[in-house]
């Protein structure tokens, strides 16, 4: 089978269960931010982490994948795609909890930067949030149709993007390295 298909020389593509739709749709917009995120926190796991992070961060990986074919698919519950539930924002509460009680307060704004494992991370953390506004914008175009979208979605990615930062946190305290303060325009 060859990858390319040539279907998309046009600009559109098809979502799994639904029609084509050009290539900039909200709906394409939001599962390929997602799988963006995705290839970033490859890129993490590919510096040197925590045992527990790292798994963590495969955890996490293939339930992006999982967000990004509930959001590829008009209608998930028809295909038989898995949803993001609650749990799995509880999940990343916990997660946060677990991380965070490891760091000292923070007393200041921080810069995204220490480690490179770190840097990487704040990185993933942009991303997430990029993911979270390209899917407020199908919620919003895809409300009272059909396809609407699960609030459960924008909810994970909100923790996902609050674990990131903390995690960013976490593994530059593992290494010893310093949380880089914004110092203020005087």
């Amino acid at each position: 089978m060859n990858i390319y298909t040539k279907t998309g020389d046009a600009g559109e593509t098809g979502v799994f269960g639904g029609p084509r739709v050009a290539k900039d749709h909200p709906r394409i917009e939001a599962y390929g931010t997602v799988d963006e995120l995705n290839a970033v926190l490859g890129l993490v796991r590919c510096e040197k982490l925590p045992v527990d992070v790292d798994d963590l961060l495969e955890r996490i990986q293939n339930e992006l994948f999982d967000v990004g074919a509930e959001l590829a698919t008009p209608r998930p519950d028809e295909k038989g795609i898995a949803r993001t539930t609650a749990e799995h924002a509880a999940a990343l509460e916990r997660a946060i909890d677990h991380y965070q009680a490891g760091l000292s307060p923070l007393k200041q704004f921080i810069l995204p930067g220490g480690s490179k494992a770190a840097s990487c991370l704040h990185l993933a953390r942009t991303v997430c949030r990029r993911a979270e506004r390209r899917l407020v914008t199908l919620m919003r175009e895809t409300a009272g149709t059909q396809e609407p979208v699960s609030p459960d979605l924008l909810i994970y990615l909100n923790r996902l993007s609050d674990l990131l930062f903390v995690l960013a946190r976490s593994v530059n305290a593992d290494a010893k390295v310093a949380d880089v303060a914004w110092r203020k325009r005087e």
